[in-house]
Parts: structure tokens; sequence; C-alpha cells
């Protein structure tokens, strides 16, 4: 019998599927071009999950439910609620773009959204290897749709074939990892499985055989090289509407599947992940910044600058377990890494959000404007919206006082916490990797303000996106220079994971 906190640790994924459906029949009777009715409900259903989620969060309670299969604790919530504002904006920024291209032309666009978002939502809560495996489906299958969802366009067509075969190879490289993991502690139940792993009394070959199946699994869905083939290819040919989806949300997924599986699965057997984790940071660090100076088309760019982020985001996750510590006193600084990192994928998301959103907004109807030649003369046919984009750019490149420099500082002063010498030599390398990275960030910016305007077709937006793009673009200024609170969030629902 389920009780009824069952249903409570799992009230927002169960409003956004009914959501989801209601939305689905309900656009069957609107013969609207622009899907009006499923615009607004999609938005409503959004800020209501969202708005739920942060009511949990802050109430601070670990719930478990369905026998442990899944948790609602504050982590959950807060990524929850992230991912609903992330669509949300997502959702807001490509409404123009998709109806120029023919993408509204029934409502499966905002039904797959969701989906997408439910799938990362249900990795957010689970607490069972099944649980995450099937949200992870959820969520690559909704996104392989999304991908192909222009069917009159070879590029999206064949980027969403590179992304179902290799994200199919990559899901088949997790199951058999977690499979592995099931075989060798008889248990699908996370919280069985570190019990079962800490105990020592288990092959230790068997489990590290298949931790590397997970941790290349994980390291695909991050976008982490050199399992990265996929990213620039399914960035530049996926429609920007859907880059921006795929380009946000499954990174918080991700980190939450690294959290669930690694940190609170497989902790003891983590001097065997973290040097799997720092050969994939410096790794992605190396190709990500070298592969970008290289690029022409901005879209594709972005993809290895992802690549190059989701560096930052490995060495973060690999900081917080130190060697010899006793458990009591490893609390505190496990909580700075994984916070730190936290903060690191909702500050990139946030800004990812933006560089998209104006790639978007310049697209016109039989146009993409993605090549950075497009971006030349910004500035003369909008000032504000150049200005947006320098930002969202400048965050990228970690440049004081955006909220881009605070992530990087705080993942680095995370790996100098430690006080190991091969942490440090890290740090210094990141760094490095990041004076690199600023070349071709700083690049599109002279491009925006020295060059000549190669379109002379004024800029305009709705209302809604000109709003959000704004605040958006300046929350990335704001929350550099009073990062504080978001920096405490998520250290308290990182803490709270930990202790419970």
């Amino acid at each position: 019998m389920i009780d009824r906190f069952s249903w409570v640790a799992v009230y927002p994924q169960i409003v956004l599927l009914i959501m989801a459906c209601v939305i689905a029949l309900a656009d069957l009777f609107d013969g609207s071009k622009r899907r009006t009715v499923a615009y607004l409900l999609s938005t409503l259903t959004l800020l209501a999950v969202a708005v739920l989620s942060a009511i949990y969060a802050m109430d601070g309670k670990t719930v478990y439910g369905f026998g442990g299969a899944v948790v609602s604790d504050p982590l959950a919530n807060w990524l929850t609620c992230f991912a609903c504002i992330a669509t949300l904006a997502a959702l807001v920024y490509s409404r123009g773009y998709a109806q120029a291209r023919g993408m509204l032309r029934g409502g499966e666009w905002y039904v797959l959204n969701l989906l997408a978002l439910l799938g990362a939502l249900v990795i957010c809560t689970g607490n069972n290897l099944l649980a995450l495996y099937l949200g992870l489906e959820l969520l690559t299958l909704s996104s392989y749709a999304l991908v192909a969802l222009r069917r009159d366009d070879p590029a999206a067509i064949e980027a969403a074939m590179k992304y179902f075969v290799l994200g199919s190879m990559a899901s088949g490289f997790l199951l058999y990892g977690l499979s592995m993991v099931y075989g060798a502690t008889g248990s699908l139940d996370i919280v069985n499985v570190f019990e079962a792993v800490a105990s020592g009394q288990i092959r230790h070959q068997v489990l590290v055989f298949g931790l590397v199946f997970v941790v290349a699994g994980v390291a695909f869905k991050f976008g982490a090289a050199p399992f990265h083939m996929w990213l620039p290819d399914v960035y530049q040919g996926a429609p920007t509407s859907v880059t921006l989806v795929i380009g946000t949300v499954p990174k918080l997924a991700a980190f939450a599947l690294a959290i669930r599986l690694l940190v609170e699965g497989l902790l003891p057997l983590a001097v065997d992940w973290q040097p799997m984790l720092a050969l994939l940071a410096i790794v992605s660090l190396l190709v990500g910044n070298l592969a970008a100076i290289a690029q022409t088309n901005l879209k594709r760019m972005l993809a290895y600058s992802t690549i190059a982020q989701m560096g930052f985001v490995l060495l973060g996750l690999l900081a917080g377990v130190m060697r010899g510590l006793p458990v009591a006193d490893a609390t505190l600084p496990a909580a700075n890494a994984y916070s730190s990192t936290m903060f690191y994928v909702v500050t990139y998301v946030l800004t990812t959000l933006v560089s998209f959103g104006v790639i978007a907004l310049l697209a016109r109807e039989g146009f993409e404007s993605e090549e950075i030649a497009d971006f030349a003369g910004l500035n003369k046919r909008s000032p504000w919206y150049a200005a947006v984009m320098a930002l969202c750019l400048f965050s990228l490149a970690g440049i004081p006082p955006l909220v881009g420099f605070q992530a990087k500082l705080a993942v680095l002063q995370a790996l100098i916490g430690t006080g190991e010498t091969a942490y440090v030599w890290l740090a210094v390398f990141a760094v490095l990797m990041s004076l690199v990275g600023a070349f071709y960030y700083i690049r599109v910016v002279k491009v925006m303000y020295f060059d000549e305007p190669v379109s002379t077709v004024p800029l305009t937006a709705p209302t809604d996106m000109r709003a959000a793009l704004s605040l958006n673009g300046l929350l990335l200024l704001l929350l550099g220079i009073f990062p504080g609170g978001l920096l405490l969030l998520c250290n308290n629902a990182v803490i709270r994971m930990l202790t419970t």
C-alpha cells in the first residue's frame, strides 16, 4: 500500500504530467498559428510547478516515497524549480522563432518540452537506479523528437539521427554499468547500494568495472570530452529554439544524476571515480577551449564552450571528497565543493539562456543568424541587446563582476581548499584554459561593437521576450555582484542532502 507521503514526494511531477496531457487535448481545439492556448497553459503550469517546488524547498523537509524509490529534498526541489524557470524562459524566447519555421503547426512543441522537463524532474528526485534511468530515457527520447521537429530541415534531421545513435550508445553504457552495480550489490535502492559498497564485502573489480560505464554515461549527458562528439553537431543542426532547451535543462539533470549516483550511491568508490573525473575535466577544458577558437558558427562555438564549461563542473565534483578525513569532518568541505558545482551549473544555465535567446531574436524567417559574422555591428542596430549579449559572453569568459567569475572562483576555491597538490595544479590548469577561452568570447564582442553591420533590419521582440531577456541579462550582473544568496541556497540544499 502506498502512503500519502509517496504522493507528497511527487506532487510537482504529477501536476506537470496532468497538465501536459491537458495541453495535448486542448491543442486539438486551438486553430491559431501561434498556439496561444498551449503557450498560456504551459506558462502557467511551469510557474505553478516552480512555485510549488520552491515552497517544498524552503520547508527544508526530506520526504521519501514509493518504498524509497523517490526522494523530495531541498536539492531536488531547488533543481526542479530552476529547471521549470529555464524551460519557461526557453519557451518565451523561442516562440517567435518556432512559429516562423512552422514548428507550432501542432501542440507537440509544448508537450514535448513539458515531457522532457518531466524526465529531468524524475532524475532530480530519483533515489533508485531504475527511477534514475527511466527519468533519463524520458528526457532523452523527448529531446530526440524535439531536434527532429522540423521535418523539412535536412540539418535538423541529421542532427537528430546523430543525437539518437550516440545517445542510445551512452544510455546503453549507463544501463550496463547500473546492471553491474545491481549485480554486485543486489539492490536498486541507492541507500542500500551505498551500504553494500561501504561494507567492503563486495568484489572491488566488479564494482569498478561497472563504475567505468556509469561515469561514461554521466559524462555523455554532461557533454564532457571525449564523449562530446554529438554536442557540436546537435547544437548547430538543431533549430535554435531546440538548442535553447537541450543546452539548459539536461545540464541540471546531469548534475542531479551525478550527485545521486556518484555521491549518494557510490561515494565509497570515490578513490576510483575521482581520477576518472579529473581526466575527463582536463580533456574537456583542453578540447573545448582549443576547438572553439577555430569556429565561425556561433552555435558550434558555444557547443565547444559548453564542453569546456563542463570541465569546471567535473572539477567541482571531484573536489568533494578529501581522503583521510573522518566522516564527521568531511561534511563541510564536501558541501562546499558540491554547492559550488551546483552554483556553477545553475548560473551556466542562466547564461546559456541569454546567448541562445539573442541568437533566436536575431533570426528572421528564412534566415538563421548563427554565424559570428551575422552579429557584426549589433551595437548599431540595438545597443541594449548587444549589451545583454556582451554581458553573457563576458560571464562565460569568467570576467568580474559577472556571475561567471563568481562561479569559476567558487569551484577553484573548492579545489584549492582540499590542500592536495594535484588539485592545486588542476586549478592552475583551469585558470590557464580560461585565459585561452576568453579569446573566442571577446572576439564575438569585438565583432558586435567594431565591425560594420551586415543588416539594417531593426530588431523587434514581443513584450514578454524583451522583458525576460532583459531580466535574464541583468541577473548575470546582479548575481555576480551579490552571489551570497544563491550560494547559501545551494550550500543549504547540499548539506541537507549529505546529512539525510
